[in-house]
């Protein structure tokens, strides 16, 4: 059953897309499969750039310091890419809203469905939910997802690290002193 495709999968890609973008038409084609987009059409280096666009500006999004910023930097994106919502049985996949055009390639595509999924991210969780990986020398962006909505990392692997860290200058200072 689909529920929501503009949602949590969505704003999960986006954040990958801005953490480690691709090098090639065929690995964002490749990436996007394994993130579940049906590719329509063959993935070109336009696609790529359009992405690489879009993801520069979705990362203003993450970096915005108040939910004001935010809330009109997200606004942009959504007027440039997503449309009226429909309801769709495209390929007979079971009827589900779109706020996409139909045929678009890759890149619109993947505009509209992660601004829609980052706006139902945010309005649904809170105006919070992006951030910046506290770890100074990571700084990866992430979707929170938790909770209680007070992810500082993105990763655990990050968390340990960071955790890790202070103990030691903890036990460091304590030995010192």
């Amino acid at each position: 059953m689909q529920l929501n495709p503009y949602g949590e999968d969505a704003v999960r890609y986006v954040t990958d897309l801005t953490n480690s973008p691709p090098t090639s038409a065929k690995e964002l084609a490749q990436r996007s499969v394994a993130a579940g987009m049906v590719l329509d059409r063959p993935v070109t280096d336009e696609d790529l750039a359009e992405v690489l666009v879009y993801v520069d500006h979705w990362a203003e999004v993450v970096d915005a310091t108040t939910d004001a910023h935010r809330a009109e930097l997200l606004n942009a994106l959504l007027a440039d890419a997503a449309r009226h919502p429909r309801l769709t049985d495209h390929a007979d996949g079971g009827w589900h809203i779109h706020y996409r055009e139909d045929g678009q390639s890759l890149a619109g595509v993947l505009r509209a469905v992660a601004s829609v999924g980052t706006a139902l991210h945010l309005t649904g969780l809170g105006m919070h939910r992006l951030g910046r990986c506290a770890l100074v020398e990571c700084g990866n962006a992430f979707g929170d997802f938790s909770r209680a909505g007070r992810q500082r990392y993105c990763s655990p692997t990050c968390a340990n690290r960071d955790a890790v860290r202070r103990h030691r200058a903890r036990r460091e200072k304590e030995n010192g002193s």
